[in-house]
């Protein structure tokens, strides 16, 4: 059965989706450690981003570095509440999805290294 959301269209679809877009937000701030920890990353990297006397195209790789770390803690969330909404039974597919989840947030904490150490470091 489709959600009865889908007929929507035009600007109410547009209104509708940024509204849901923020309660994902702060559901995501309310409910998962990690992603707290990651914009309080955030907060602290940006502005050190918007700052630094660097190029233009080196501020967008810092800033993209860190934006792709909270959409993936954001996927990694919706996955993990997804195999909890099915079961809390230890499976170990429902294992593998999250470590799956949890590898994908690492390498783009390894990505985010990354990408800061090359621009400030050379």
């Amino acid at each position: 059965m489709e959600s009865p959301f889908k007929g929507k269209t035009g600007l109410k679809r547009i209104w509708n989706a940024f509204h849901y877009s923020l309660d994902g937000l702060r559901a995501a701030y309310k409910h998962e450690d990690a992603f707290r920890q990651e914009v309080l990353l955030a907060i602290v990297l940006l502005p050190i981003a918007l700052f630094s006397p660097i190029s233009g195209v080196e501020k967008a790789l810092l800033i993209g570095s860190v934006f792709l770390v909270l959409i993936v803690e954001l996927v990694n969330s919706a996955v993990e509440a997804t195999v909890d909404r099915i079961s809390l039974e230890s499976h170990k597919l429902a294992k593998r999805a999250k470590d799956i989840g949890s590898a994908a947030v690492l390498i783009t904490l390894l990505n985010l290294a990354l990408v800061w150490g090359f621009v400030f470091l050379g």
